[in-house]
């Protein structure tokens, strides 16, 4: 943990091989962040050498409350983004039907980035940086065009962001 790094009340974090908070980030109240560990015997995700139980958050990052954090896999949140409002799943892992085991894929969401209340994004997408992802949607793939709002299910490029907005400039992480 970086200086003024925080993590609140009532926060887990179990399994994790690691966690990584920069300068300022901050995990709010009532989150649950789980992993599997590495470098265990189990042959879940043994075909998966390489793979890392993390999380890590950027300088200013912030996950307000009531999220869960599937960190099976590497789960990057860009500096001075913010997983805001309410139960929103980040999900590395699933079931990999054709070949009858578990898998898992990183997520990354870029610098500058805004995730709405109730969000899914699932393992192997990508949110860019500076983009809004709206509330009640659904991210499943890697996304590629910066400064724009994506929604729905599955999210979609709704509109394009002005560069001018504050919120994609601001020097410190917490918003007032």
């Amino acid at each position: 943990m970086a200086a003024g790094a925080r993590i609140d009340a009532l926060t887990v974090a179990v399994n994790l091989d690691r966690l990584v908070m920069g300068e300022m980030a901050r995990i709010g109240r009532g989150n649950w962040i789980t992993g599997f560990p590495t470098g265990t015997s189990s042959p879940h995700f043994s075909h998966q050498p390489d793979r890392c139980a993390e999380l890590h958050l950027g300088a200013h990052a912030a996950i307000t409350k009531d999220h869960h954090i599937d960190c099976t896999n590497c789960v990057t949140v860009g500096p001075f983004t913010t997983i805001a409002g309410y139960r929103s799943q980040l999900l590395t892992h699933a079931i990999d039907l054709q070949h009858n085991r578990q898998h898992s894929e990183p997520i990354t969401i870029g610098a500058y980035c805004f995730v709405g209340s109730n969000c899914v994004i699932l393992g192997g997408s990508v949110l860019p940086n500076h983009c809004v992802l709206g509330a009640l949607s659904l991210l499943n793939k890697p996304l590629a065009e910066s400064w724009c709002l994506y929604a729905g299910q599955p999210a979609r490029r709704c509109k394009s962001i002005d560069p001018d907005s504050a919120y994609f400039s601001r020097s410190q992480g917490y918003v007032v």
